[in-house]
């Protein structure tokens, strides 16, 4: 890709650095979709280094949003975003537009991908190794204490430990020692940023409910991208399989195996073994169909 661009997302500096690099990048438009579409096939059969640094310079706000959402891990945030910056580079390189999917959504696994590799590779918690439940946990308890207003810094409540330890499949004792290593003082959120005229403040950057319009539509589109999966997925099961997935799997209020056992006349545990067996298969299906369709990276 052009070396302005590398030189642009990458170089990211102290505060002062940073704080111009997030009023430059709103300087930069959003593309139309066929606008976009013409600018990838370009890249992709060309490999023409103009039409490449519009996507990636388009997409900029995009990342510096999503690494954001990280700045409670106490990481540099310069470096985060450079991370993040890798990732959406990464995806505009592999980016089809014939798929059909805009860039956003494709690119968000990247920079998500980049941006987490990297906080476990550098927080010193995750260096001991950690298993795949401890790091959803580790990913998800801040937005799971904002969700039930828990005090930032301080031990939860009996009933907010029992909700986040079921909804994660981890222990309480493990809430507990995370959210005490996770606990500390943040940024001011009120530091400017590109002075005074036409400035903003960190706060406008954090992730919150008022997304902004690239981080919406992204979501909006990788949403409708996976209810399209999982429907594709869910006709290859039988129907006391479907089910039994909807029931346990897609409700806010799962069906207890005892009401499915009695339903369908079988024990308690060969429910359980039919959820398991099932639930492997659609996601084995929804793997297949999202590799197909080059939304993940295969080996």
């Amino acid at each position: 890709m052009a070396n302005n661009t590398t030189s642009l997302t990458l170089t990211l500096g102290p505060e002062q650095g940073l704080q111009r690099y997030l009023s430059e990048i709103r300087k930069f438009p959003m593309l139309a979709k066929d606008e976009e579409y013409m600018l990838a096939r370009r890249w992709r059969e060309h490999e023409d280094p103009q039409a490449a640094e519009r996507l990636v310079t388009s997409h900029l706000r995009l990342v510096a949003k999503m690494a954001m959402g990280y700045r409670g891990y106490g990481l540099p945030m310069a470096e985060v975003i450079s991370e993040g910056n890798i990732g959406l580079m990464q995806a505009v390189k592999k980016f089809d537009p014939e798929k059909g999917f805009r860039l956003a959504t494709y690119a968000m696994w990247w920079i998500r991908a980049s941006i987490q590799e990297y906080v476990l590779r550098t927080w010193s918690l995750v260096k001991m190794g950690t298993t795949a439940a401890q790091k959803k946990l580790f990913f998800n308890l801040r937005r799971l204490k904002n969700k039930m207003q828990a005090v930032e810094d301080g031990d939860l409540r009996p009933e907010q430990l029992e909700d986040i330890s079921t909804k994660l499949g981890v222990s309480e004792e493990e809430v507990v020692n995370m959210n005490r290593r996770m606990s500390g003082p943040d940024a001011s959120l009120n530091v400017q940023i590109g002075g005074e005229e036409g400035g903003a403040e960190w706060q406008d950057w954090l992730a919150s409910d008022e997304d902004s319009q690239e981080t919406v539509l992204a979501r909006n589109e990788e949403y409708d991208a996976r209810m399209e999966l999982l429907t594709t997925a869910m006709a290859k099961l039988n129907e006391r399989e479907q089910k039994i997935i909807r029931e346990r799997r897609l409700k806010d209020n799962p069906t207890t195996l005892e009401d499915l056992a009695e339903e369908f006349q079988v024990s308690r545990e060969r429910i359980r073994q039919i959820e398991v067996r099932a639930f492997e298969k659609l996601q084995d299906a929804m793997r297949e169909m999202a590799a197909e369709r080059g939304l993940i990276e295969t080996a």
